[in-house]
């Protein structure tokens, strides 16, 4: 095992403290720290030292790709990490987005090979089904709700203009696409009206709240009033959600650890001064109802639990070690990466134990055998999954 030094992205919705109380560093932050990249992705690569230089693992991987990957990831996956791991700290909301699955990525990413307008919404030609688990209270808004609700939220507030997007929730599923297509395609000259009549309307509520903070936010975005079609989620540490390609979602607070297919295509709707771009949003989600977003954990051993999905880009354990569960092996294959959030912990695969404290990382490769996790603490621990 190798210690594993990641790259933090600064987004302007990114907190000032969690990942820096973390990592054991003062806060607040010089700036907002939004995402800790634990992976091989081109867009920020982690780093490995050698000899007191750091090398960026996708290097080591494309000059190793048997060593670190092994054979059965590269036949499926080729000489690329197939996952990603992260922190992600949010203290604002993030845009409306979703991600397409394998077959609109690789046709989306030979179509924007052409473009240029500079707008690439395909980066890469892979999908991006995420699972995040939060670390702390978290809020997100996940999938479509019963689309009955959504309409009872948008009538509440009495405002003529909505009556059409009403009634395209009173159609039930079918109509989600239109109530959607209606909010987003709204005139951007008229948006500002629309949110300020939603905003005198004198509605008290949980949407009331939640379109007012999205309108504060993001004065004349349409997209204030899509999330009160989507789930609004509080996870409680441990939990988990799961985005699959074409399920609309938007983070609002919390801090959590986020596990994803390699991957950086995002198509978002709103909430956001990035490119958003609406038809091809609108091409790709899936209309469908998200009853129960939330993932539970699973315990598979003890100490261990994980969140099951179903694709085998990745997966993703817990380790908790402690007086009654001084010691855990995981029989893994293929690459690893771990990541502690707690406590003082060694990991070792058989080829060098490396100590981790809180926020600090360590990567395996393929030739390692079984991880054995000691000390007391917890951990998280990044693998591709399992067929």
């Amino acid at each position: 095992m190798e210690l594993l030094y990641g790259p933090i992205k600064d987004y302007a919705w990114g907190s000032r403290s969690a990942i820096a109380e973390l990592q054991g560093r003062p806060a607040p932050s010089d700036g907002p720290e939004a995402e800790l990249w634990l992976g091989a992705h081109p867009g920020a690569p982690a780093a490995v030292d050698r000899e007191g230089v750091r090398v960026s693992l996708a290097d080591l991987l494309r000059a190793e790709p048997g060593h670190w990957l092994g054979a059965p990831v590269v036949d499926r996956f080729g000489t690329r990490l197939p996952f990603l791991l992260k922190v992600l700290a949010a203290d604002a909301p993030l845009s409306l987005q979703a991600h397409p699955d394998a077959e609109q990525a690789r046709a989306g990413h030979a179509a924007d090979a052409v473009r240029t307008d500079g707008h690439r919404n395909y980066v890469d030609p892979y999908h991006k089904p995420e699972l995040l688990v939060a670390l702390s209270p978290f809020e997100a808004l996940c999938g479509f709700r019963d689309p009955a609700v959504s309409a009872a939220a948008l009538a509440t507030f009495g405002v003529r203009e909505l009556e059409p997007v009403v009634a395209a929730l009173r159609a039930g599923p079918a109509g989600l696409r239109d109530a959607v297509e209606l909010l987003l395609t709204w005139p951007r000259a008229e948006c500002a009206g629309l949110l300020a009549a939603v905003r005198g309307s004198g509605v008290t509520g949980p949407d009331a709240e939640l379109a007012r903070d999205l309108a504060t936010a993001y004065p004349g975005d349409p997209g204030a009033l899509v999330a009160l079609l989507l789930n609004r989620v509080r996870l409680a540490p441990g939990e988990g959600i799961w985005m699959p390609a074409g399920n609309m979602h938007a983070y609002l607070r919390g801090t959590g650890v986020e596990i994803m297919a390699a991957s950086d295509n995002v198509l978002r709707g709103g909430l956001t001064p990035k490119h958003v771009d609406v038809p091809e949003l609108l091409r790709v989600l899936r209309f469908e109802v998200l009853a129960d977003p939330v993932v539970t954990p699973r315990a598979v051993a003890p100490g261990v639990v994980c969140w099951p999905v179903p694709v085998d880009d990745f997966a993703l354990h817990r380790v908790t070690v402690d007086p009654e569960v001084p010691e855990v092996t995981l029989a893994l294959t293929g690459p690893r990466v771990v990541l502690c959030c707690g406590g003082e912990l060694v990991v070792d695969d058989g080829s060098g134990a490396v100590k981790l404290g809180p926020g600090r990382a360590a990567v395996g490769s393929a030739a390692g055998g079984p991880l054995v996790v000691t000390g007391a603490g917890h951990a998280y621990v990044a693998t591709a999954g399992q067929r």
